[in-house]
């Protein structure tokens, strides 16, 4: 594994800690990845005083990029580093490691890649290893946004004892089918077998998350989700929001929904990832302190 500093550490360090304190940093990393054949590069938000404070292991939240969006997204666009210290300054949530992968245009699912497996078998395991984190589903939350909600919702589904909670930000699920001019449609991912990446209705279908629903609520264990989407969506996610909702409401399954304004785009993710981190992370372990 190789990991090299990607973005300086805050200048200032966090009230509750010591000034001398080193603050949060976020680095840029690698693993090799059996399941795609290549290494699979991510960022990881540290938070301050990680190095000095060896004996503590920390909550994990997963960030996943959206359509052709990379992991350095959710630093430079979505400025999750000053929102993350903020929240953590003032008391509103636990320190917490933040792991961003890359994932192309690959939707987290095994189809033009194996993204899923990668994700599963090859990031998880390896970040769990290599960095102090509370290694429970009580310490472990997802959250994405259009793909990567997509990808997130298809994961707690799937996988709800490995997740505590979730958040979805503008999540590109369409309970039917994506809209005409989606990129579900254009990346060559949702396709039968050659057929040169043409977009498949049968694929999607059985890759959207509405298959996954009656075995997820048959398991009975409760993921709070965050769900929200600007009302002025290009893709009508909106809608989209408000059809998952209910469903999960009507199953007595714990969630929120929040429609503001706004388009698809970064100024409704940067401004509501405050908010969807204060409800994910509302349930889950605080840091804890081990043995040395």
């Amino acid at each position: 594994m190789r990991i090299t500093q990607l973005i300086p550490a805050a200048a200032l360090a966090l009230g509750a800690l010591a000034s001398n304190t080193q603050a949060s940093e976020v680095l840029s990393a690698e693993v090799q990845s059996p399941a795609l054949g290549r290494a699979l590069t991510y960022n990881v938000y540290l938070p301050t005083g990680y190095a000095e404070h060896p004996n503590v292991r920390y909550p994990l939240m997963y960030l996943l990029h959206g359509n052709g969006g990379v992991r350095n997204d959710w630093v430079v666009k979505g400025k999750m580093q000053k929102t993350v210290d903020t929240l953590v300054e003032n008391g509103e949530i636990p320190p917490a490691i933040y792991v961003m992968p890359d994932a192309n245009t690959n939707w987290y699912v095994d189809l033009k890649e194996k993204m899923e497996t990668a994700f599963l078998n090859d990031l998880m395991p390896h970040v769990e290893k290599t960095y102090r984190t509370i290694n429970t589903r009580e310490g472990r939350v997802i959250g994405g946004l259009s793909m990567g909600g997509y990808g997130a919702l298809r994961f707690v589904l799937k996988y709800p004892e490995k997740f505590q909670a979730a958040a979805l930000l503008s999540p590109a699920i369409y309970s039917t089918e994506p809209p005409a001019d989606s990129s579900a449609r254009s990346v060559k991912v949702f396709a039968e077998p050659n057929t040169n990446g043409a977009y498949s209705k049968t694929v999607w279908q059985q890759y959207n998350y509405p298959p996954l629903m009656d075995a997820f609520l048959a398991k009975g264990i409760k993921v709070p989700m965050y769900i929200n989407s600007g009302d002025d969506d290009e893709f009508a996610i909106e809608s989209e929001a408000a059809i998952l909702y209910a469903q999960l409401r009507k199953a007595k399954q714990p969630a929120e929904l929040r429609i503001v304004n706004g388009k698809h785009e970064w100024m409704v993710w940067e401004t509501t990832l405050g908010d969807s981190l204060k409800y994910v992370f509302s349930t889950v372990s605080r840091p804890q302190v081990t043995a040395r």
